[in-house]
C-alpha cells in the first residue's frame, strides 16, 4: 500500500472526455479508465485532496468537435478544470499556478492516453519539481504495446507506476 499525504497530493485526470473515453483504446476500455478514474477521485475528494481534470480543446478552430467536454462523472468530481490546447497540460495553461496554490507537491495521475497527454503533462510535472505516480489501472492508449511500453518503460523514470489497489491517502 503507498499512501499518499492528502494535503500535499493531487489528482491529476487527462482528456477523460466523451470523445476520448470512447475510442478503442487498449489495454481497458475508456469506460474502464472512467470507472477507475471515478473511484481514485472519490477517495481523494474524500480525505480532502483535490482533483484536477485537464481536458484538450483543438486551437484555431470555431467550434470543439462534439464529445469535447469531460464525461459527466468526471465533471461532477473535479474541483477544477485545465483547458489544454497542446499535448501536455502545462504549457500555456494555469495548471500549475492552480496546483500551487493547492499546496501540492506530489500528482498522481489517471487518464488517456498513457504515451501522450499523460506522459507529456507527467514530464513537464517534473520539470516543475513535482513527483509524481501512476495509476496503472486508470490509464489507457491507443493500443496495448504503446500503453506497455509507456508503464513499464518511461513512466518509471519519472514516477512509479501503482495498481489501484495500492493508492492509499493518510488519514482516510
Amino acid at each position: 500500500m503507498t499512501a499518499f499525504d492528502p494535503a500535499r497530493t493531487a489528482l491529476v485526470l487527462i482528456d477523460l472526455m466523451d470523445r476520448i473515453v470512447g475510442l478503442p483504446v487498449e489495454p481497458r476500455s475508456g469506460a474502464e479508465v472512467v470507472a477507475a478514474s471515478v473511484a481514485l477521485a472519490q477517495r481523494f475528494r474524500a480525505a480532502g485532496a483535490p482533483v484536477i481534470a485537464v481536458r484538450v480543446e483543438r486551437p484555431g478552430v470555431d467550434e470543439q468537435p462534439p464529445g469535447s467536454g469531460l464525461t459527466a462523472e468526471i465533471e461532477a468530481l473535479a474541483d477544477r478544470t485545465v483547458v489544454k490546447r497542446t499535448i501536455g497540460g502545462f504549457y500555456g495553461t494555469e495548471l500549475n499556478d492552480l496546483l500551487e496554490g493547492f499546496g501540492v507537491d506530489t500528482l498522481v495521475f489517471g487518464g488517456i492516453a498513457t504515451n501522450l497527454g499523460v506522459e507529456s503533462t507527467a514530464r513537464a510535472a517534473t520539470d516543475h519539481g513535482y513527483e509524481v505516480a501512476f495509476v496503472e489501472d486508470a490509464l489507457a492508449a491507443l493500443t496495448a504495446a504503446e500503453h506497455h511500453a509507456a508503464t513499464t518503460l518511461d513512466l518509471p523514470r519519472f514516477g512509479r507506476v501503482l495498481p489501484l489497489p495500492e493508492i492509499a491517502l493518510e488519514g482516510s
